[in-house]
């Protein structure tokens, strides 16, 4: 059969394949899965350079890159053990209006630090200590579904702890916008503050205007 198609027949099956089976699989698939079409890898990375097939990350791919949010992606990549965290987090509760270039994403320590070996989106890992990583934690709706987030004073808290990781601009405002936030709980932030080690940073930098 094969032998009956010209070359941008079979060039177009192959792609059809590929398509069919990332959409009956969430929209990402293993170099594994392809090759098992009967494609191999040398025609995979042909498709790559070509721009039909999109590497997310080393060994998957998609070709539905363009139809999926950079949100859609975070939530299929991190979704189950991710955490929304910084930058990322503050853009969440509307304390920054413009979102980060790169997501922050807190992870227990221990997982597979090749995860983040991604080309899109961009992001940052927060390794984690597995006994604070659910200090704080809260769910949001995020890209139609549940993403795991940090609680605004957990969040304040690591923003003080990472300062020196922060832009200047965005500490400012994301702390400014927690201080003016009706709905902010300042007993909890003052717990979250002792055990993320950060008391005096909240007494000395905000403390005065709580």
């Amino acid at each position: 059969m094969e032998m009956l198609l010209s070359r941008d027949e079979k060039k177009q099956y192959q792609l059809e394949q590929i398509n069919d089976f990332v959409e009956n699989n969430g929209g990402l698939i293993k170099a594994s899965d392809i090759e098992a079409l009967g494609i191999d890898y040398r025609r995979l990375l042909k498709f790559v350079e070509e721009g039909y097939v999109i590497r997310v990350k080393s060994g998957y791919y998609t070709t539905k890159y363009y139809e999926c949010s950079e949100d859609q992606w975070i939530l299929k990549l991190f979704g189950e053990d991710g955490i929304l965290t910084m930058e990322s987090a503050m853009y969440q509760y509307g304390y920054l209006k413009d979102r980060p270039f790169t997501w922050s994403i807190a992870i227990n320590k221990n997982t597979s630090k090749a995860r983040f070996n991604i080309d899109y989106p961009i992001v940052l890992p927060y390794y984690t200590e597995p006994e604070v990583l659910e200090m704080g934690v809260e769910e949001v709706n995020f890209a139609g579904g549940k993403m795991k987030i940090y609680s605004k004073e957990r969040l304040v808290c690591d923003f003080l702890k990472y300062q020196e990781k922060i832009n200047r601009e965005d500490f400012k405002k994301g702390l400014l916008a927690y201080i003016m936030d009706e709905d902010k709980d300042v007993a909890k932030l003052m717990e979250y503050a002792k055990e993320r080690k950060v008391l005096k940073k909240v007494q000395n930098m905000i403390g005065v205007w709580l």
